[in-house]
């Protein structure tokens, strides 16, 4: 069986670079002077004493390790070691004092590790309190001050820390996804472009090459001047592909007015382009060039037409560009066809495409931008 790998939010941070439960394992050392008093035999009762210390030290461990997994961070079972840690804390503190009084700072080490939001604050405020209240118990007012200003710092250090860590992995793993969407976008802006280049040349050769079959026979310099055709044609789309795996490819709607008029002539279809209004931006002749490009190759596949008709208007609010056939009603609509990407394109600069029956027969196409994209 597969193992599914678990969600990187769920995992500890590597031991490299980011926390993790080792980086708060060095403050245990703080209860070096606890260990010296119990061998040096300056802890009353030290069978207790010691038994408090390895308890303490196996919940503070259990506690940080579990504090550097969101899961795990949140349990019922964190939280209760937590309490049962801090009462194991105040025991040792107020039987013992001294150096016990250390064990504070550590508790609020944990603490910061585990609580977060708006009860960190509260919390740590309270834990000071006890401690040095803890502390005044044994030393007077002068043992005080270390002992809470240690245990809250502590804790806030320690939570600010981890917060600032989790933000900085978060980041990274916001960058990591934005580079695979970024990815995930090319490959969609190149199947695209491809689809829309290779559809309408492979299209055109077609047609050429039946065109250049038939007359061959009675007109031999007729068909070579189709097969020359081909050829330039095929050059042509060679080039237009490297652009468009460089994406740098803009295409001017003149030229594929052009194309699509002399396209349509050798399907067979009588051609009429009209365009009228001021000079369009750059996009937005190469938004309504991939249009024409893909319903006229539509057109010449799919409608059995006699006649199509390309008008190209632009007004002060919109650019429209419609395009209708008489032919059988035949479009090219459907989810994953050429004109469900340029839905999507035209949609992204804030346009519309729409495709459909045609009033009296045939099939339409249109595609409307706002003005503005017509500003260079």
């Amino acid at each position: 069986m597969t193992k599914t790998a678990a969600p990187a939010t769920d995992r500890p941070r590597g031991p490299l670079g980011a926390p993790n439960g080792f980086t708060l394992l060095p403050w245990l050392l703080l209860g070096m002077g606890a260990v010296s008093n119990i061998f040096q035999g300056q802890t009353p009762q030290p069978w207790i004493g010691g038994l408090g210390l390895l308890v303490f030290n196996s919940l503070y461990i259990s506690i940080v390790f579990r504090a550097f997994v969101p899961a795990t961070r949140d349990a019922p079972s964190t939280r209760i070691s937590l309490a049962v840690l801090a009462a194991v804390t105040l025991a040792l503190a107020l039987a013992y004092g001294d150096s016990w009084l250390l064990f504070f700072p550590l508790l609020g080490l944990a603490t910061g590790a585990v609580v977060r939001g708006r009860w960190l604050g509260p919390v740590m405020f309270g834990l000071a309190l006890v401690a040095g209240a803890v502390a005044w118990r044994h030393e007077g007012w002068g043992g005080i001050s270390g002992i809470l200003y240690g245990t809250f710092l502590s804790g806030m250090v320690t939570a600010a820390i981890l917060a600032l860590a989790e933000t900085v992995a978060e980041l990274r793993e916001t960058r990591q996804e934005l580079a695979r969407a970024a990815v995930e976008q090319e490959r969609l802006r190149f199947s695209r472009d491809l689809h829309d280049l290779l559809g309408h040349t492979l299209s055109v050769i077609v047609v050429k090459s039946e065109a250049a079959r038939r007359i061959a026979p009675r007109d031999m310099d007729a068909a070579v001047a189709q097969i020359v055709d081909i050829e330039s044609i095929g050059r042509q789309a060679l080039v237009e592909i490297r652009e468009a795996v460089t994406g740098y490819r803009e295409s001017s709607l003149t030229d594929e007015l052009d194309r699509a008029r002399a396209a349509l002539t050798a399907a067979g279809i009588e051609p009429s382009v009209s365009r009228s209004g001021p000079p369009l931006s750059p996009r937005t002749e190469a938004l309504l060039g991939w249009v024409v490009r893909e319903s006229v190759t539509n057109a010449i596949r799919h409608s059995g037409a006699a006649h199509c008709s390309i008008q190209v208007s632009a007004a002060d609010e919109r650019i429209r560009l419609v395009i209708t056939d008489d032919g059988a009603g035949v479009g090219s609509a459907a989810p994953g066809s050429g004109l469900t990407g340029l839905t999507e394109r035209l949609a992204a600069a804030g346009g519309t495409l729409r495709g459909g029956p045609a009033p009296r027969r045939g099939f339409r196409v249109v595609a409307e931008l706002p003005a503005d994209e017509s500003t260079g």
